[in-house]
């Protein structure tokens, strides 16, 4: 969740504006290179099945480690040049494990729309969330524990849920997770505009983090309410 890669700094008030601006646009590009390989292992992974292949339990074990190893790995490297390789090879992974999902859509007569659809969307959010943040003047750093009192809640619920299997619930999740992870792009976006947040690659797993949440939310949401069978 985005709560793992947001670091505050002290000296953030004593960035000038042309390198908070230079942060920010570090990030804007590494976040657009990070789409790549999220898309080239989502491709893998529907060509070769190879999540599909896995068991609930396991995709869930292998997610979870490989997630939380990744983010420690990141958070490691990031001021070093091995930073933004681990951060792509991340995206990869979380591509890789998107994959699953992306396979039952496609299972729909109008499968690859509903992808489309659920990227377009994603994409607005930000647009959206981005623009609300150069324009906010309120310092909005309080808003970071109560995201992160909900992403955990939302964690936890969603974990039990894939043993539980209750269609409610995984809307529920969904509608929640849009939500939460939607005022965390927000919350990500200021904190960089404000300093609080210093280093391009923790900026941009904070912000991936963000957009891989609410892509695959819309996604479910679309694939429960707009899937058409063959």
């Amino acid at each position: 969740m985005s709560n793992y890669s947001i670091s505050s700094s002290p000296f953030g008030a004593a960035l000038s504006q042309a390198e908070r601006h230079k942060v920010l646009r570090n990030t804007y590009w590494l976040l657009a290179m990070s789409l790549v390989p999220t898309v080239l292992g989502a491709w893998m992974g529907v060509a070769t099945g190879i999540t599909q292949a896995m068991g609930t339990g396991v995709s869930m074990i292998v997610f979870l480690a490989g997630a939380f190893g990744f983010i420690f790995a990141i958070e490691k490297t990031k001021n070093s040049a091995a930073g933004v390789p681990v951060l792509l090879g991340f995206t990869f992974f979380m591509g890789l494990m998107l994959s699953r999902m992306i396979a039952m859509v496609l299972g729909f007569k109008n499968g690859s729309e509903l992808i489309m659809t659920a990227f377009a969307g994603t994409a607005g959010v930000f647009v959206v969330m981005a623009s609300l943040a150069t324009v906010i003047k309120r310092d909005l750093s309080g808003l970071g524990k109560w995201l992160m009192v909900g992403a955990v809640v939302l964690m936890v619920g969603s974990v039990i849920n894939i043993f539980v299997g209750s269609s409610a619930g995984m809307l529920a999740i969904s509608v929640a997770a849009i939500g939460i992870f939607s005022a965390y792009m927000l919350y990500d976006v200021k904190q960089i505009i404000d300093g609080g947040e210093t280093n391009y690659i923790s900026a941009t797993l904070a912000l991936y983090l963000d957009i891989i949440n609410v892509f695959q939310s819309l996604l479910a949401l679309l694939g429960i309410f707009g899937g058409e069978k063959d």
